[in-house]
């Protein structure tokens, strides 16, 4: 039988992609044979997970954007199409929660930069990744969106309101792109022990009150997401489009 996790011959673009979630994720879709496009703000951090890739005998490029800039999406298309014939697999991944605290004393400033690229981004790097797939007439987007958009995150109202936009934006691409031949599904992590969420992890008293909700009583290492992303991205997941796969410790059963 043939390995349905099989992505030799494979593109995939990952954004925010030097650390985190996004790192698991590149180096996961490199050791399943894909040729990765490692994505984020800095080309130092996607080097040097490039390099890591490479290492281990994958395939890997770096190519720096910003997806709250419109200008850098448009840059990071025009490369990938200049460099390759087609791009398989798009993971958004890179996102931004600039603000912790009462929603009331939410300023414009961090409404707008949340919703730049934690919306405004994440559509059209579909849009752009969808366009080309569309002409294979196959692809396949993953969206990382957040348990928190189910049940807002205390204190985290304009990016619990992003990611729950990110849910709905899965279904919508999803509905109108699989006549296309094109996948769109989500994943929605719990709590993860990265750098992005160590406004959490790093304080034991809320870090005791978080896992209060998470039946397995831990947090997940960003490893543990990287499996269902590469099950979403594959023929593992042919029949699979619109889905939102919560991968939380079993925190949305509560």
């Amino acid at each position: 039988m043939n390995n349905l996790f099989d992505l030799k011959g494979k593109v995939a673009l990952v954004t925010g992609a030097s650390r985190g979630i996004g790192k698991s994720i590149a180096k996961t879709l490199a050791s399943a044979g894909a040729h990765v496009i490692v994505s984020s703000r800095k080309i130092e951090g996607c080097q040097a997970v490039v390099d890591q890739i490479k290492s281990e005998g994958g395939s890997a490029e770096a190519i720096p954007c910003h997806i709250g800039e419109m200008e850098q999406i448009k840059s990071l298309f025009e490369s990938i199409k200049e460099k390759h014939s087609e791009l398989n697999i798009l993971v958004n991944n890179a996102a931004t929660n600039p603000y912790f605290g009462h929603i009331l004393d939410t300023d414009e400033s961090v409404y707008q930069k949340t919703v730049d690229v934690n919306i405004r981004g994440y559509f059209f790097m579909s849009v752009e990744a969808g366009k080309i797939m569309k002409k294979q007439g196959s692809g396949s987007i993953v969206n990382v969106a957040s348990v928190n958009g189910v049940i807002p995150g205390h204190m985290q109202g304009i990016y619990s309101i992003t990611k729950a936009s990110v849910i709905s934006m899965t279904k919508s691409f999803a509905k109108e792109c699989a006549p296309l031949g094109i996948r769109v599904n989500a994943l929605l992590p719990g709590l993860t022990d990265t750098k992005f969420a160590s406004a959490i992890t790093a304080n034991p008293a809320i870090m005791k009150m978080a896992l209060e909700h998470v039946p397995m009583k831990r947090s997940a290492d960003p490893d543990e997401m990287a499996g269902a992303v590469l099950f979403l991205a594959s023929d593992a997941g042919s029949y699979t489009t619109g889905a939102c796969l919560n991968v939380d410790g079993g925190y949305l059963t509560v």
